[in-house]
């Protein structure tokens, strides 16, 4: 049975729990895939680059990139699973295009470090929620809420231009997205669990929980860069 079919089925019959989880990376994993692929070749095409590059141009594809992940989130359950992997793709190569500017400001070297140490992080704090028996509740929650005070924190210095307030930004980040992948992982796995007892469809929440380890992921990985990545000079 593949993953489409989990979205018409309403019993569990054929879909395994551990099924559901291997979905959740296997989005998950396609997503970074394409991401990587599209930055790298948006920055390798010169004229593209330089394009994506002009103020308003760059500013609209940030627009649009956050409102992509908003709508699947939102609307999830009022689409078909073709048209929420449409979005999920979609979001993936735009967000590749929009990161195509790290090729520009660090060494490639630096990069693949980074990413190395981000995806050591990632299956650590992964295999920690989900095998932990402590409640993450509590934990996640302060985390979401440090997570809103660095974003407002970050908005805010877009005006000021603070070097030491991006700084810490990027290091509470760190701390942040780290854990939210454990408590991320731990949610989507009760969640998945609670679903699957009652025989709901999984294939949309397996696209869900897909786009928010992405998430987890990749914010990890840009404030992991900004504080030990080499810039070129």
């Amino acid at each position: 049975m593949n993953m489409y079919d989990s979205t018409t089925q309403s019993s569990s019959k054929g879909y395994s729990f551990s099924g559901f989880m291997s979905s959740v990376y296997a989005w998950m994993s396609g997503a970074l895939v394409l991401t990587a692929g599209a930055a790298y070749g948006v920055y390798s095409y010169e004229p593209l680059f330089n394009f994506i590059m002009q103020k308003y141009v760059f500013m609209g594809l940030l627009l649009v990139n956050i409102f992509l992940p908003t709508a699947l989130i939102l609307f999830i359950e009022k689409i078909s699973f073709k048209s929420a992997l449409a979005l999920y793709v979609a979001y993936s190569l735009l967000t590749g295009v929009t990161l195509s500017v790290i090729f520009a400001a660090f060494q490639l070297p630096s990069i693949v470090t980074i990413l190395l140490v981000t995806v050591t992080m990632f299956i650590a704090m992964a295999l920690y929620g989900y095998f932990t028996k402590a409640d993450l509740t509590g934990i996640g929650n302060v985390l979401i809420m440090g997570l809103f005070g660095i974003v407002i924190a970050g908005i805010i210095n877009l005006f000021f231009h603070n070097g030491m307030v991006d700084f810490i930004c990027s290091a509470l980040g760190v701390i942040i997205f780290t854990g939210l992948i454990a408590y991320d992982t731990q949610k989507l796995k009760d969640l998945g669990e609670r679903y699957f007892e009652l025989g709901q469809p999984l294939g949309k929440i397996a696209l869900v929980g897909a786009l928010t380890l992405y998430l987890d992921f990749v914010n990890l990985f840009l404030n992991l860069l900004t504080l030990f990545g080499k810039r070129k000079k």
